[in-house]
């Protein structure tokens, strides 16, 4: 589950990211960069611009600006053609791709291949035996948490730990798809629907720059964040001791003008997703704008899985306990 939109967005991989190493200090006598300027003849460079061996130089006409006297005109390089000349210089300039930085493409193929794998994981528990299917789906739970936690923490981004933590959390929703759908029959596909109504919307929001992650609604994400988890670890505990023995416990045995408490919970879970969604897309605008290194799209992949996952949770759920409520 996500709990603060792209929880390894939080300031401590993308900073310093484009800043150059500091120049050391160049000794006494030389000039930034080991440039001489006391005129000495650094690198065997000639000062008074003659032209040693017949070698041809690269200044300006003879009287336009900066060149040094006696240098001559510009010439090109011996061996070179004008269509040479011609090709190298209309070449574009490099790109982000080139220069090994994250770009928007980076983040939606490795985003597409997290997916993949949560597809992967959640086939096989929809098509093996229920009893498999059951341990499979704890197996992904367990695994599925403790992955999330070790890619959150880890300062650089491991793809094959990103792809298993993916693969992992397939296998948790594939079983509890299962579990559902056998109970509400089509609430997996109706889910699955919701899930990418959710993601659509909420990018196309996002795009339009009608809802933006600013500070204020940030503080109330966490505030209404925090009381959800406390309303989660207590309904869990009131499950697994007996206190409860609705099969969603305080979300379905507690009602609010007959309505199921579940209802209100999984809205304003889901509306707790879909924000967590517009804070990661913030991060990823950010990181492409700052030009955060290539390896960061696994990142900004790995929080939007997070996210996506805890969204469909959600949404499935909340389908349920309507379904059940009939």
């Amino acid at each position: 589950m996500a709990l603060g939109g792209n929880p390894i967005f939080n300031g401590k991989n993308f900073r310093g990211a484009t800043q150059a190493p500091p120049v050391p200090p160049a000794p006494y006598g030389q000039g930034p960069y080991g440039q001489n300027p006391y005129a000495q003849n650094p690198y065997g460079q000639n000062p008074y611009g003659q032209n040693p061996y017949g070698q041809t130089t690269y200044s300006q006409a003879p009287g336009a600006p900066g060149q040094a006297y006696g240098q001559q005109p510009w010439q090109p390089q011996p061996g070179m053609t004008p269509e040479q000349l011609e090709h190298m210089y209309s070449q574009p300039s490099a790109g982000p791709a080139e220069t090994g930085r994250m770009t928007y493409d980076d983040v939606i193929v490795k985003t597409v291949a997290c997916l993949a794998a949560v597809l992967v994981g959640a086939g096989i528990t929809l098509f093996v035996a229920p009893a498999l299917a059951t341990g499979l789906m704890v197996l992904g739970a367990l695994g599925g948490f403790v992955l999330g936690l070790v890619n959150s923490f880890k300062k650089q981004p491991s793809p094959a730990l990103i792809l298993a933590y993916a693969a992992l959390e397939g296998l948790f929703l594939g079983g509890l798809t299962r579990i559902l759908d056998a109970m509400f029959p089509g609430v997996g596909l109706q889910a699955v629907l919701g899930t990418l109504a959710v993601f659509g919307v909420t990018l196309a929001l996002f795009k339009s720059g009608k809802v933006r992650a600013t500070p204020k609604l940030i503080r109330f994400f966490l505030i209404a964040t925090i009381g959800y988890l406390v309303f989660a670890v207590i309904n869990m505990v009131l499950m697994w001791t007996g206190a409860v023995n609705s099969p969603f416990g305080l979300r379905t045995s507690v009602e609010i003008f007959g309505i199921p408490l579940g209802v209100f919970v999984g809205l304003l879970a889901v509306g707790l997703a879909a924000f967590s969604l517009i804070m990661d897309f913030t991060s990823i605008e950010e990181g492409v704008r700052a030009g955060a290194p290539q390896r960061f799209s696994w990142t900004a992949a790995f929080g939007l899985t997070v996210t996506l996952v805890w969204l469909y949770v959600e949404i499935i759920r909340l389908l349920a306990i309507l379904r059940g409520d009939d």
